[in-house]
């Protein structure tokens, strides 16, 4: 079975990318067969995927490769493969199960779309790209795949593209990644040159394994820097996060499948899977590269957390949740703790994409409305949603015990309390954890809690193809945290390939204590604040944010995204305007005029030439033509044909001579 499906790994991502050609085939009007595809694609593919994952329970470490060649050119072949170890395996099962209940979700929430079965048909291409990209064993192969995945995005971030904010959204995230995907593609370039080879793992010779690392050798800081700028667009990092709030402008669905199962998680997974190109030359853990990861990861982090506290949009809180953790992912690989941060990306897709399906089911029953501050008593109108929400808020928020987010980021603090340059990112960390348990208390006392407003009188729960998957993501987030605890820390030996033993004492350990303390104090301050939000409270008004009432400017601050968006918006852009305007006006006037100067020099050289050509040498050409006819019909005449003429003419030139010798003489 391993070599099989070592051999045959390329299925995995292969039946999505079918189901979206074959759901591309069939009528828009069969939405059923459409869905059906669409939803048996997942399903054949969480199959492979789970027989893939099984096949490296066998051995500690295993790790298996599919190379082939590509194509020739000259004495150079491009080769291009596929791997199975334990992060590709785990990656390939979170991917497609929670890809699943998407994908069920998507039948009920898309239900009256117009354009139902494109929205499956692109669902399923971006699986396809994701899983795709996990296996690669080849960056190369990576970069395609990668690319493929910002075309998903593309089509489906603007997905309604007949409302001007989806279309923008769309063409902003997809020029945003395009910036860091340059970078990622001279790195590309970069390594080939040094490495003479794209191949992670190839018997000894890739370029993750020693004969390519030392072939690298002070120019991987460089290569490892630029592989990151792919790795910062992808995963929404300071300073091209602006792109994913914006993506909010998709359906629910494609918000949940990018920050949850595929994109987003494509730059986590990539720094993870080049580990070793950032880790080169390390002195105790340390190298500029990984440096540069930490200090990106905290800002992003805590940025993000300060502006989800004030916005309003249901979905945009959870988009800059998504930043602030995979910040949090960013500096728990920048640290070293390679495995807490890819048991964080795991764990996050599980209630990452419990929380966004659970604000699409909000929005569903509330008919639309995205702003928390219209909803308000939904518990009682949405059980079920409201019960699977506050699975996911715990699990966000780091509640340990019994939700997985807890336990990830416990393992989080403790790597990054022990940096060795600094401990300030344990403790801006430390702000975030707190931050985090704070917005999202605002948030579920917003749409869940107090007396229903606006959007939630004619409120309903979602129907049941919607909350099933609600509930199947609601016991994963629990359910995964068995395998996460200290006490039995089975998948970061999975992960790391070292064994694992039961120890119920290994659970009394003081960082477990800091992370309930903290999330405790989150919760505690967000309800203190919060508790009576939407309601007139004293001199404030109901639809007044409490925060926003105490402190108007910070508010407006962090309302207005800190004005990075503005910030760009009379720098980089209007320096691009500006540039544009100025590239338009040279090619209009300098060098269009510079083009008809020369055009008319031409011309004129062109007058003057026929003018001697006509007038001078054709002039010329003629007149000795003429007198060279004339001359001819001259010496014609001599020509009679009679020899006493000629005779005479010989007489006279004689007698000619003999008189100029007689003179001479």
């Amino acid at each position: 079975m391993n070599s099989w499906i070592v051999t045959h790994l390329w299925l995995v991502p292969a039946e999505p990318f079918a189901a979206s050609l074959a759901i591309l085939s069939v009528s828009n009007t069969r939405r059923k067969s459409a869905a059906a595809l669409a939803v048996a694609g997942q399903i054949i593919a969480l199959a492979l995927s789970v027989v893939a994952f099984v096949s490296t329970l066998q051995t500690h470490g295993f790790r298996a490769v599919q190379n082939f060649t590509w194509f020739t050119f000259g004495d150079q072949t491009l080769r291009l493969g596929f791997v199975l170890d334990p992060l590709a395996a785990a990656m390939l099962v979170m991917i497609t199960v929670v890809g699943l209940c998407i994908f069920v979700f998507s039948v009920g929430y898309m239900a009256e779309d117009k354009n139902f079965t494109r929205f499956f048909a692109y669902l399923s291409f971006f699986s396809g790209a994701m899983l795709g990209l996990v296996i690669a064993n080849s960056l190369l192969l990576v970069f395609i795949f990668w690319e493929l995945v910002g075309l998903a995005s593309y089509l489906l971030i603007g997905f309604w593209i007949e409302r001007p904010s989806a279309a923008a959204a769309a063409k902003k995230a997809f020029i945003t990644t395009r910036i860091g995907d340059m970078g990622f593609f001279l790195g590309v370039l970069w390594l080939y040159d040094r490495a003479g080879t794209l191949l992670f793992y190839d018997n000894g010779r890739g370029c993750l394994e020693g004969a390519g690392l030392a072939m690298l050798g002070a120019s991987a800081t460089f290569v490892a820097l630029l592989i990151f700028c792919g790795a910062v667009g992808k995963s929404g990092q300071f300073p091209l996060h602006v792109w994913l709030p914006d993506a909010m402008e998709g359906p629910t669905p494609v918000s949940a499948l990018i920050h949850a199962a595929t994109m987003v998680a494509a730059g986590v997974f990539l720094v993870a899977r080049v580990y070793p190109l950032f880790s080169l030359g390390a002195i105790s853990g340390v190298t500029s590269s990984l440096t540069v990861v930490v200090w990106i990861g905290v800002t992003t982090a805590l940025m993000a957390a300060l502006i989800a506290i004030a916005q309003a949009d249901i979905k945009r809180i959870l988009a800059y949740s998504t930043v602030s953790q995979l910040g949090l992912m960013m500096v728990s690989l920048g640290v070293g703790g390679v495995a807490a941060g890819i048991m964080h990306l795991l764990a996050h897709g599980f209630f990452k994409a419990l929380l966004f399906l659970g604000a699409g089911s909000v929005i569903h029953g509330c008919h639309g409305e995205q702003d928390i501050r219209k909803m308000g008593g939904l518990r009682r109108f949405m059980p079920v949603t409201f019960m699977t929400y506050a699975v996911g808020m715990m699990a966000l928020s780091g509640m340990p015990f019994f939700f997985c987010g807890g336990w990830t980021k416990e393992e989080i603090l403790h790597a990054t309390a022990h940096w060795p340059p600094s401990h300030v990112p344990y403790y801006l960390i430390l702000v975030g954890v707190v931050l985090t348990a704070l917005y999202m208390t605002r948030q579920i006392i917003y749409v869940f809690f107090g007396n229903p407003r606006v959007a939630a009188e004619r409120a309903h729960e979602s129907p049941r193809i919607m909350t099933m998957p609600l509930i199947v993501l609601a016991f994963g987030a629990i359910l995964l945290s068995a395998v996460l605890t200290p006490a039995w820390p089975w998948l970061h030996g999975y992960l790391t390939g070292e064994p694992t033993y039961f120890d119920v004492a290994r659970l009394i350990q003081p960082m477990l204590f800091v992370s309930l303390a903290l999330v405790s104090a989150g919760v505690g301050v967000g309800f203190w604040i919060y508790r009576k939000a939407g309601t007139q409270d004293g001199g404030r008004p109901a639809e007044v944010d409490p925060l926003e009432y105490a402190q108007p400017a910070l508010f407006r601050f962090l309302a207005n995204k800190m004005w990075i968006d503005e910030l760009y918006a009379r720098t980089v852009i209007s320096f691009s305007w500006m540039a544009a305007r100025l590239s338009d006006w040279m090619d209009r006037y300098f060098w269009d005029g510079l083009v008809r100067g020369f055009g008319a020099i031409g011309q004129l050289f062109g007058i003057f030439t026929t003018s001697v050509d006509e007038r001078g040498i054709n002039a010329g050409v003629d007149e000795t033509t003429a007198g060279a006819r004339g001359l001819g019909r001259v010496m014609s005449t001599a020509h009679s044909g009679q020899i006493q003429t000629y005779l005479g003419a010989i007489a006279i030139g004689m007698l000619a001579l003999l008189l100029l010798y007689a003179w001479l003489a």
